[in-house]
């Protein structure tokens, strides 16, 4: 390997094991190792075991809450920028704080900007994430952005079911432009709900758009947290003479009484990745791994060639 095409290395943060080991045998190369020292009052310290000067170096890091998965992987880019790692490329499957993307309201803060420039200083030369919850938090960054799209990975899958009467639904308005790109792709039918919220994550009011009677639905959306807009959309729908509701979406964060809500909605299956590890096992969710999408990115962006032909939608 020349001076100018260094080695790639895969790291992971502590809570994203899992999903980097499967990124690194896709990619075809070991896993580096990492240990993280912890003192007593919760402070910890991650440490590179191996030599990274002048590689590239892959660091793999949902940043779901606790807020210390985000501070590790800050950690993990500050000891990457001093031990001398020639790139730096922070793989962040779920961006997390993306739900702050601007002020709603007055007197709040905008946290993904704040991210942002939170991991530029730490020492990253280039953001990886998939299915970011506004678009535009690509332009919070003033460092090259590859933002990738898991409807590479649920689109065949959706195929592979062969439903008849086939209805994409959105399950709010913000998310009728993933929707429609699905349904362009699939050659289906679109529906959107239309929601009016009392508070984040409470539901006041929640009405349809479309027709659903006869049809197979599948709501699409970016992410799941407390579970009640689908589990409420899929009732809703089944309720309005759809033959089956099913639910896919990117990023399972599934706090609270998720689990439950899933369970005893009407939703037959909720299809997701593995860009956040679940925390129990459910019957009604699939989850389909983003390693494979995620490696092939990475071998492209360190062989300096396009990416774009891994957007399907």
């Amino acid at each position: 390997m020349s001076y100018f095409e260094p080695d790639a290395k895969i790291f992971a943060c502590s809570q994203s094991v899992e999903l980097a080991e499967k990124i690194a045998k896709e990619y075809g190369c070991e896993l580096g190792k990492v240990s993280l020292s912890h003192y007593s009052d919760g402070e910890f310290q991650p440490s590179f075991e191996e030599s990274i000067r002048g590689k590239r170096v892959f660091l793999v890091c949902s940043t779901f809450p606790s807020s210390d998965n985000l501070m590790e992987l800050l950690l993990m880019c500050d000891a990457a920028k001093r031990a001398s790692a020639r790139h730096i490329t922070a793989v962040i499957p779920y961006f997390g704080w993306a739900r702050q993307d601007r002020k709603d309201k007055p007197r709040v803060p905008i946290g993904a900007k704040l991210v942002a420039k939170l991991l530029e200083s730490a020492g990253a030369t280039r953001i990886m994430t998939m299915d970011l919850h506004a678009d535009q938090i690509q332009g919070f960054f003033e460092k090259p952005v590859d933002h990738l799209y898991a409807s590479t990975i649920f689109l065949p899958y959706v195929k592979s079911l062969g439903l008849d009467n086939l209805t994409i639904a959105s399950p709010d308005m913000g998310g009728s432009k993933r929707a429609y790109a699905y349904s362009k792709f699939l050659g289906s039918d679109v529906v959107i709900c239309y929601k009016q919220r009392k508070q984040a994550n409470v539901i006041d009011k929640m009405e349809l758009i479309g027709d659903v009677k006869g049809r197979n639905v599948i709501l699409v959306d970016d992410m799941i947290d407390t579970g009640g807009t689908l589990a409420k959309a899929a009732d809703m729908m089944m309720e309005k003479g759809a033959l089956s509701v099913r639910a896919i979406c990117t990023h399972a964060i599934l706090s609270g009484s998720a689990y439950e809500k899933i369970e005893q909605s009407a939703i037959k299956e909720l299809i997701v990745t593995d860009s956040i590890p679940l925390s129990k096992p459910c019957e009604k969710i699939r989850v389909l791994s983003c390693a494979s999408l995620f490696a092939e990115v990475m071998h492209n962006v360190h062989a300096n060639e396009s990416i774009s032909k891994t957007f399907v939608v």
